[in-house]
């Protein structure tokens, strides 16, 4: 008797390797469950970094982030694909974030900062007092932004966004976008000035 050989059947590319977002949020939307996880690990560190400069407390960033997409899912039948995914569902994670704020105002804080390795310069005391100093002053000169400002500025400046994506996240246009982050900027550069 002679056994035939059976192809094996190909493994669901459970990474989405060269599958666009719109794909993968379409067949997300017919409850694909794979293709919603694929968009959610492309997506999700992103989106938590956006939240961790939003709010201080990282609990509060991994709640925004995983409310961002349950909401998604739930809403994945909605999405008209206006914009693409990735603005999408930032604009759903601003919204999350901004909500929590409201219900806990904390201040925005930069404690991202790595510990120094033994024997870099960086660990002698004054370069540390000095690297902390700086960190507290930039955090401050955050806080004092206005909130749009600083939402633009992080969006540009942490998580790389374009102009026309931010203005989509944050339904402004693109010339009010551009005229936050020259008056985030400017502020910031004074603010800063001593530090330089």
């Amino acid at each position: 008797m002679i056994e035939h050989a059976v192809p094996p059947s190909p493994e669901p590319d459970l990474l989405g390797r060269g599958l666009p977002d719109a794909l993968l949020a379409v067949q997300a939307a017919e409850g694909d469950e794979d293709s919603f996880a694929v968009l959610v690990r492309r997506h999700g560190s992103s989106l938590l970094t956006l939240a961790r400069c939003m709010l201080v407390d990282p609990q509060d960033a991994e709640e925004a982030v995983q409310d961002a997409f349950v909401s998604a899912w739930r809403r994945l039948p909605e999405y008209r694909h206006s914009a693409e995914f990735g603005t999408w569902i930032y604009r759903i994670t601003v919204n999350r974030c901004l909500t929590l704020r409201r219900r806990r105002p904390p201040p925005l804080s930069l404690d991202a900062v790595a510990e120094p390795a033994a024997g870099d310069a960086w660990s002698q005391p004054a370069r540390c007092a000095e690297q902390d100093a700086a960190t507290d002053a930039l955090s401050r000169a955050l806080r004092d932004l206005d909130a749009g400002q600083r939402l633009c500025w992080i969006l540009r400046e942490v998580q790389g966004l374009s102009y026309k994506e931010i203005a989509h996240v944050t339904r402004a246009t693109e010339p009010t976008v551009r005229g936050r982050l020259f008056r985030a900027r400017r502020s910031l550069q004074e603010a800063m000035g001593p530090w330089r």
